[in-house]
């Protein structure tokens, strides 16, 4: 889906570059988390390993990829929750906690976050309306202003504020937790948000609900977002661009339309492949995926996915593959030898012109 530019009247005065200019350009992200083995020696688990993409200014950029592939952490980087080991931020043309740049607390005014566990992300002593409050009033506004904005966040997502802000947490139902805490990230007025796995805990007709709450936001305040899910019906239906994520790395990144109709890693398409269906034609009789991902601790050498992979070859444990033009809004990548003509994998040329 092509992301059609904003009217001029619409134009965030805080946009430094226009639209053709991305929101955030990430290169190179690192994080590895420092452990010990079972024998005492020193390891690490290699989370987030050399990510390197571009989100531009009014999409949804959706994540994917199976539990404990750096999809969270991957959240958290981008936040500075937690610091990266190696990489670059560039956010609007500034680098992020570079002396030439911004700092993390301006990231922090124009990038929000919604988090999966909508209960513990509130403060349960804390009534709604001052959950909400609370970041408008760390950022300067005076008490009756930053109550104000939540009255106003509230019923922009749908929550009556003189019924639901001097309420608690605990009175609340998981759909209705999960709007306030949007209503919380949109406070500050951010340009970006974070949304991670913000809809899985919820039931599916408040799921639906959210979902469309949040495409609402998105075109009132020029949103962007970044959506991480497991789910992809979800990711499907919201996002414009789709990044696939396995064991700490980037394998294929492009336009919804073209991940979902035509994959070309073969993660992706086992991903695809495993999706429930309706229609008792079209029954599973065998997993398009087979045995568990590798320790992080312990990648393969090559590319990751060689270990689970049908087609995997000498080249796939020799070299790890790259992906090539992921600034482009556009581009179908993907991170696979099969689709790299100068590669030597026995279907570089047939898969590469398909």
């Amino acid at each position: 889906m092509q992301i059609q530019p904003l009217p001029d009247d619409d134009l965030d005065p805080r946009d430094r570059g226009g639209q053709a200019q991305p929101l955030l350009i990430v290169e190179g992200l690192r994080k590895f988390f420092r452990v010990k083995t079972q024998d005492g020696k020193p390891a690490a688990v290699k989370a987030v390993d050399d990510i390197s993409f571009t989100v531009f200014k009014g999409e949804t950029l959706g994540v994917v990829g199976e539990s404990g592939c750096g999809k969270s952490t991957l959240a958290r980087l981008l936040m500075h929750l937690i610091e990266p080991d190696y990489g670059t931020l560039i956010f609007d043309g500034e680098a992020v906690d570079s002396p030439d740049g911004i700092t993390v607390d301006t990231l922090r005014q124009q990038l929000q976050m919604v988090f999966q566990d909508s209960y513990s992300s509130l403060n349960p002593r804390m009534p709604v309306r001052d959950s909400v409050a609370f970041g408008p009033l760390v950022h300067g506004k005076t008490r009756e202003q930053a109550r104000a904005v939540a009255k106003d966040m509230l019923t922009k997502v749908g929550l009556n504020p003189d019924l639901f802000g001097p309420r608690y947490p605990h009175e609340l139902s998981g759909g209705q937790k999960q709007r306030v805490n949007i209503a919380r990230a949109l406070a500050i007025s951010p340009r970006m948000v974070i949304l991670d796995e913000a809809v899985s805990a919820l039931d599916k007709s408040v799921e639906a609900q959210v979902l469309n709450l949040l495409r609402q936001l998105k075109r009132s305040f020029s949103l962007t977002y970044l959506f991480i899910s497991h789910d992809l019906n979800v990711v499907q239906y919201i996002s414009d661009r789709v990044l696939v994520m396995y064991l700490g790395r980037v394998v294929e990144l492009g336009p919804v339309e073209d991940i979902f109709s035509r994959p070309k890693h073969p993660y992706t398409q086992a991903l695809l492949g495993s999706r429930s269906s309706m229609d008792p034609a079209r029954r599973l009789e065998e997993p398009p995926i087979t045995g568990d991902p590798p320790s992080p601790i312990d990648p393969p050498s090559g590319c990751r996915f060689r270990t689970r992979c049908p087609y995997a070859e000498a080249v796939c444990a020799a070299e790890m593959p790259e992906l090539s033009t992921w600034r482009d809004r556009e581009s179908h990548v993907t991170a696979c030898h099969m689709q790299n003509s100068a590669s030597g994998h026995s279907l570089a040329d047939v898969m590469g012109r398909a």
